[in-house]
């Protein structure tokens, strides 16, 4: 009984989860649609409220229309016109006391990781943490700078290592560029595996020959 109770929680679980993501995600897109709304009713005439309140009652409106607003957001900010824009928006909030503090950070940390101009979590790496002789994975998040990299001075990395299960919680490391060993598996397959674990491992990359070897093997010497 335990068995086939463990078989059915393992069959569901990837499903519940996934579709509890998907409704967290549907719960904040429709709750910032709403939003828009009360701020419209606040600036549009009497007679519109009626209006924005049956459109606030359709069930996944919000989605679409956050969705189709980031769409030409991002179409509007990748051309000149909109870079300037986008640069007085940035001004005039950098110029508000406390907001600029919150809205500068979180612009810095969004545009190192998602930017697609950006190196941050473009690269698995395996490095010995937290200790000699115990391995962990970490993603290259970049360079140490400033005076940081002049009181390393020689050549180190900056690593992001995450936790597990949750890899939104971690511990930032400069480490020697020599102390730090390349993965051939991608940033996907080294966050199912930490977050798996070590359950989900990732697949050897094939040689050009067709035959899985482990990194560092010998191809002229396999079989």
């Amino acid at each position: 009984m335990k068995k086939y109770l463990i078989a059915g929680l393992l069959t569901w679980m990837p499903l519940a989860i996934t579709i509890w993501v998907l409704l967290w995600v549907q719960g904040l897109l429709d709750g910032m649609f709403k939003g828009f709304l009360r701020l419209a009713q606040a600036v549009l005439p009497v007679g519109a409220a009626e209006t924005l309140q049956a459109l606030g009652q359709w069930p996944g409106l919000g989605v679409v229309v956050m969705v189709a607003l980031m769409f030409i957001t991002g179409v509007f900010v990748t051309n000149l016109f909109g870079q300037w824009w986008l640069k007085q928006w940035d001004a005039l909030m950098n110029r508000i006391p406390i907001v600029r503090s919150i809205y500068s950070s979180v612009k810095q940390v969004s545009d190192t990781l998602f930017s697609s101009n950006g190196n941050a979590f473009r690269e698995a790496v395996l490095v010995q943490y937290p200790h000699a002789g115990s391995w962990t994975i970490a993603f290259v998040t970049g360079k140490p700078g400033g005076e940081v990299a002049d009181k390393l001075q020689t050549e180190h990395v900056s690593l992001y290592v995450p936790t597990t299960p949750n890899p939104t919680s971690g511990f930032f490391l400069m480490m020697p560029r020599s102390a730090v060993h390349a993965l051939d598996m991608s940033v996907d397959e080294a966050l199912k595996y930490i977050i798996s674990m070590g359950v989900v491992v990732p697949p050897l990359h094939a040689t050009p020959a067709g035959i899985l070897l482990p990194e560092g093997a010998d191809p002229n010497r396999a079989g």
